[in-house]
């Protein structure tokens, strides 16, 4: 019986805490510890349960969002066909194998996915908020921004953040000479194994602009995917690639590291932003390479 209790004490904290909407922690119960080897586990178990997700409502008092994020579910064992989005495809781009082209990853899971651009901007707020937080995002670095503070993105990679490629010198690749494109993605992929131990296998193309002859050139760099996006989200609004201006389950949402010097704002304010937002509609933020 003691066992059977505790069962559905502990699938009932779980349930809360994985929504996540209430910003209380459950009750106990008032139950006294469990004896049996099994049940003290269990009680163990729903014990850390209960100090995370306080934890949880304490850091997303601390960066004053209205509430807490939800928690997305497990990487899927079973990784979604990753295609070109219909009318971003190149000339010969499935005959050539060409990295896909994509702002969604198909999935029913009610996630979507955190992409920041470029390194420009390196606060450190922004680093312990995201960590207190424990939101998972991807970034895109490219090397003439990050060069002058290579161990920011260090502690950011120390947390789980994969680093990605955005070319050396973010320039406009649509109509550069094949050779030009390749050096601007394949020097970039030198750089993040050089400092960073990895080779990326995701690009991103600098403003979202390519041709056939940047994703000859990320495939000959070894890139895998190209993924673009669905939303963008500043400091002071959103703005949106589909007609019905949603969030929808797989959405790529790209920013910027930018402070107030570029925006209306910083970057804690943009993530404050980012997270109302998902949190309302029901959507958890997942990490992308977990879906690849």
């Amino acid at each position: 019986m003691r066992i059977g209790l505790a069962l559905l004490t502990l699938a009932a904290i779980a349930s809360g805490c994985a929504q996540g909407d209430s910003g209380r922690i459950p009750p106990a119960g008032g139950q006294q510890p469990l004896d049996a080897p099994p049940a003290r586990a269990l009680d163990s178990y729903a014990s850390k349960l209960r100090a995370a997700h306080a934890a949880q409502i304490v850091a997303a008092q601390r960066w004053g969002l209205r509430r807490v994020p939800l928690t997305a579910p497990p990487a899927p064992a079973k990784k979604p066909r990753i295609r070109t989005r219909q009318g971003f495809e190149v000339h010969g781009h499935r005959r050539r194998n060409l990295p896909p082209v994509f702002t969604t990853v198909p999935t029913r899971d009610k996630v979507v996915f955190l992409t920041i651009d470029d390194g420009a901007e390196k606060d450190p707020a922004f680093l312990r908020m995201m960590s207190d937080l424990k939101v998972p995002y991807s970034a895109f670095l490219s090397g003439y921004l990050i060069r002058n503070d290579y161990g920011y993105f260090e502690k950011m990679q120390d947390r789980g953040v994969v680093l990605n490629n955005h070319t050396l010198r973010h320039r406009l690749m649509r109509g550069l000479p094949y050779r030009t494109q390749k050096r601007e993605i394949c020097g970039m992929q030198r750089l993040i194994e050089k400092r960073y131990g990895k080779r990326p296998a995701l690009f991103r193309p600098p403003f979202g602009s390519y041709d056939r002859a940047t994703l000859r050139a990320a495939k000959a760099c070894g890139i895998e995917y190209v993924p673009l996006w669905n939303e963008e989200v500043f400091a002071d609004r959103w703005e949106y690639r589909e007609w019905d201006r949603k969030l929808h389950p797989g959405d790529i949402v790209l920013t910027h590291f930018r402070g107030r010097g570029q925006w209306q704002g910083t970057m804690p304010d943009m993530i404050r932003r980012f997270l109302n937002q998902v949190t309302a509609e029901g959507y958890a933020v997942g990490r992308l390479e977990d879906y690849l």
